[in-house]
């Protein structure tokens, strides 16, 4: 087959980059400078880069911003955010002002329970299952010893592990269902290890146990892996306030203000079209914090997404309440996050976001990541609500449109000046460079 290659991975760096110019690209050495362009003069750090993952070629490179002014339980934050869209830091930073004179952010964590599954077929009588499980439940505990033990010392572990039936929705298919405390670590590689060693255990012992037939004893494990869905794993963020504290600029009618907005929020709690959005801007808030703290933000959107469909309809994560004279706004989310471990470790950036934070450990920045969410949420629901999404994000997306035609910065200084007082959209910024070009 035309371009396939064997062995690709075996080859060095260079090589890899000569095989994909040759094979891909019809400017090669555009293309080659490119590739080296984004490399790290410093050859060490450039190492560590290209051992992150496999195949390496180049660095693709995300700005790393910063929202100041978080108040969060009467510590101030800024917050690092790692996010290549147009006004998500700048409404972060907008919506932690408009708060930091208003109490600021409140947050606590309800519970940090993570969850791991072995997935099993077993083709016999649930009740000698149910009689092994009982019977061999604290040796899938104790054969973990030397994997928990490090993990116990710091008050962590195994919480539990539980049989679960679920063949009445596939034939013959039952869990090991565990739970764990995994403190500052996200816990992956805790989390599975102990349950591969889970099933070693269960299938070893099943062939010994003597209420077992022996078509029972032929346990088929299909496999071990914890799971991004954690709804035991929460963290709750709120704001509050007296409805004419809300009263600002762009906010001349408190009360008018409160009763939309609060509507916006009751819109996307019934209507799955709008919940989508309304949560994705949620996420532009938490993954830009997630990402910039080296955690696995594709875990933490799956975990989030599938939380916010708990109740059998994709809903608002957000939630506001009007009640005796006070706005309240909320979220309530599912977030394991790691501080220790992984990329906090590897990363100089995640250090230095990690610092920036204060050091947290990993319930406080489930409550800061928690707080960037609702923050980002806030700041979406008060455009959506008084002026309309657009003006803020285009003229926030007009450096983005300048670059795409290779603006000067002298015309970037015009056209700046010219689009403070007039809307931005993209046919219009175009206009305006080909007049000034003329």
């Amino acid at each position: 087959m035309p371009n396939t290659i064997s062995g690709f991975s075996k080859l060095t760096k260079s090589e890899k980059i000569e095989w994909l110019l040759n094979t891909y690209f019809t400017d090669k050495d555009n293309a080659r400078t490119l590739v080296q362009r984004y490399w790290n003069t410093d050859h060490k750090l450039q190492k560590l880069h290209d051992e992150f993952i496999e195949n390496t070629i180049t660095n693709y490179y995300l700005p790393l911003g910063v929202a100041p002014n978080f108040l969060i339980n009467e510590t101030t934050y800024a917050i690092p955010m790692a996010i290549e869209e147009s006004s998500v830091v700048a409404a972060a930073s907008k919506a932690a002002k408009f708060w930091l004179d208003r109490g600021g952010f409140k947050a606590e964590v309800i519970s940090t329970e993570k969850i791991g599954q072995v997935h099993f077929i077993y083709k016999g009588d649930f009740n000698n299952l149910e009689a092994f499980f009982n019977h061999i439940k604290p040796k899938l505990i104790s054969d973990t010893a030397s994997i928990t033990k490090s993990m116990e010392r710091r008050g962590g572990g195994i919480l539990d592990i539980e049989l679960r039936n679920k063949s009445e929705d596939l034939p013959h298919y039952y869990q090991l269902h565990a739970t764990f405390e995994t403190l500052d670590a996200m816990g992956a590689n805790f989390i599975n290890t102990c349950l591969e060693q889970f099933a070693s255990t269960f299938k070893n012992e099943a062939l010994q146990f003597a209420g077992f037939t022996n078509e029972e004893k032929d346990i088929s494990i299909i496999m071990s892996i914890l799971s991004n869905y954690v709804p035991q794993c929460l963290v709750r963020a709120e704001v509050s306030c007296a409805i004419e504290d809300l009263k600002s600029k762009d906010i001349p009618n408190p009360e008018d203000f409160a009763q939309k907005f609060k509507q916006a929020v009751n819109i996307a709690e019934i209507e799955p079209y709008r919940a989508v959005t309304h949560n994705k801007g949620i996420m532009n808030g938490i993954d830009a914090v997630v990402l910039a703290t080296g955690n696995d933000f594709r875990a933490v959107e799956a975990g989030v997404h599938a939380y916010a469909a708990k109740d059998g309809s994709y809903s608002s994560l957000t939630h506001c309440s009007i009640a005796n004279g006070i706005f309240k706004f909320w979220i309530e989310i599912p977030l394991a996050l790691g501080t220790v471990g992984g990329l906090t470790n590897l990363h100089p950036l995640v250090k230095f976001s990690l610092e920036m934070l204060q050091k947290p450990n990993a319930k406080e920045l489930m409550k800061i990541v928690a707080v960037a969410g609702l923050a980002q949420n806030f700041g979406a629901l008060k455009s959506l609500t008084t002026t309309g999404i657009q003006e803020g994000h285009m003229k926030m997306h007009l450096m983005n449109i300048l670059n795409q035609f290779a603006a000067t910065d002298k015309e970037k200084l015009t056209l700046v000046e010219h689009f403070k007082t007039n809307v931005v959209t993209h046919n219009a910024v175009v206009e305006a460079i080909e007049e000034i070009r003329r």
